[in-house]
């Protein structure tokens, strides 16, 4: 069909109670702009769902007008997602409650939710889940990509905290899903994305972490990054599992413990974080500090919630992003001279390559547990290119999809969802490995028509495939 008439959508309007807007309308233009300036998209409609009941009218509202659907939580997707040409986005960003019981650990948190909105009110408590590391990110498109962060090593994935979900299916009914209710389900939105609803509320698991917890910088000259790089591959080995040091080679940001002359200079950033108090990571820290000679460092207590905000400066939202992204179960030296070559010939200011630590608990639960498959990445590797002009896309880009091939030989093959641009779905089988299939029939049960197809899309399996069955 083609699209509604404003006579059909006064008709939606008689079914929301939240907001709708349409081309023209006041604050369209702003609804419609998510995190990544590169996707420029004008649905027909977007509705500012006030609850489930919302969801399901315009779930069912896209069926039956054979629109095409998106679903908005936080906007922050790298491909786009949360928005769709000539279709109908759910937009689930007034929907932000988060609801904390202290005595049972649990926490409740509607589609909208950003990781601040969560944080602000686990922390209350001195409570916590894993999650990302930008706080504007949304909780939802997280923890259905599987989920990781600062407390992966420690507590596993977010998807790993899921205890239930409410979720909205493609026939517009309402699902409460876990372990016992719809288990195949529950599986599926554990790292399968948004492929089999609209999940309108998460239940997770608490655990007491901070007020405050141990954290800092660690920035090494350029001169030193191979040296520090293998290093430090050699020392996660031994790394305890409430610890946890990432690695990102960018030009040095205007850090106040830096000296102003090595501001914009090419350096090796190491990220350190530990749940722990400084007195019981001193030491360990100290031994990381060692493996150079820092240009400087600021490492101590401060607030978790903080720590989850510090890179937010660098990652506002206005930008052009292009990323590429490959997991590593080691870090060869071969793959350390592909990181090392590109980073030294960053395209512009504001680019990095990061290596982001996982193992610890991340690598505990076998790969068929839940949809996320790569148990045995040790590092995920992101490639994130960042910039202003238009005019510098195709240069950038190139950039970016060059250091992704040279690397390509050291990598596992596996990609994280969330990492994916609009231009990789040929790699969407890639990033759930074994699991494909049976997500693929889980697919098939839930969503036949494929209404939920803005994503990294997992197409059904042809009908006469079996369902799949809990392992």
């Amino acid at each position: 069909m083609g699209t509604p008439t404003n006579g059909q959508f006064n008709e939606l309007r008689g079914r929301i109670r939240g907001e709708i807007l349409q081309p023209g309308d006041a604050g369209y233009d702003q609804a419609r702009t998510v995190w990544n300036a590169m996707i420029d998209r004008r649905p027909a409609v977007i509705v500012r769902c006030a609850g489930t009941a919302d969801v399901r009218a315009s779930v069912a509202y896209a069926r039956e007008h054979a629109l095409p659907l998106a679903v908005r939580g936080g906007g922050h997707n790298i491909a786009g997602s949360a928005l769709c040409d000539g279709g109908l986005v759910i937009d689930l960003s007034s929907m932000k409650s988060v609801q904390v019981d202290p005595e049972q650990r649990r926490a409740r948190v509607e589609g909208g939710a950003t990781l601040r909105d969560f944080d602000h009110e686990a922390q209350s408590y001195g409570l916590a889940t894993p999650l990302g590391i930008n706080s504007t990110t949304g909780v939802a498109g997280l923890t259905l990509g599987g989920g990781f962060g600062w407390l992966s090593r420690t507590l596993g994935l977010a998807a790993d905290n899921l205890l239930s979900a409410e979720m909205v299916t493609a026939d517009a009914q309402r699902l409460h899903v876990s372990a016992n209710y719809h288990p195949d389900l529950f599986w599926a939105i554990r790292g399968g994305g948004g492929n089999f609803g609209v999940v309108t509320r998460f239940e997770f698991q608490l655990h007491p972490v901070g007020p405050e917890i141990t954290a800092g910088l660690i920035v090494f000259p350029s001169a030193q990054a191979r040296t520090v790089l293998m290093q430090y591959r050699d020392a996660v080995n031994a790394m305890a599992d409430d610890l946890s040091v990432w690695a990102v080679l960018r030009k040095a940001p205007p850090l106040p413990f830096l000296d102003p002359q090595v501001h914009g200079q090419d350096v090796l950033v190491l990220p350190v974080f530990s749940p722990l108090p400084a007195a019981a990571v001193n030491s360990a820290i100290e031994r990381i500090s060692k493996l150079g000679e820092p240009l400087g460092m600021h490492v101590g207590p401060m607030p978790y919630a903080a720590w989850q905000q510090i890179f937010d400066p660098m990652l506002t939202p206005g930008a052009r992003n292009y990323w590429k992204s490959h997991n590593f179960t080691q870090l060869s030296d071969q793959a350390i001279d592909v990181v090392m070559r590109y980073a030294g010939n960053l395209p512009t200011p504001q680019c990095e390559i990061f290596l982001g630590l996982l193992g610890g608990q991340a690598g505990v639960p076998a790969p068929q547990d839940t949809a996320y498959p790569h148990r045995d990445a040790l590092y995920v590797m992101n490639v994130h290119t960042r910039w202003d002009d238009p005019a510098d896309d195709a240069r950038c880009i190139a950039w970016a999809r060059d250091f992704f091939r040279d690397a390509a030989p050291y990598a596992s093959g596996g990609v994280y969802v969330n990492f994916m641009p609009e231009d990789e779905g040929e790699r969407t089988a890639d990033a759930y490995g074994a699991n494909y299939q049976r997500l693929a029939q889980i697919k098939m049960e839930y969503d036949p028509d494929n209404l939920f197809r803005a994503n990294q899309n997992i197409r059904p399996a042809p009908a006469t495939t079996p369902a799949g069955t809990i392992g």
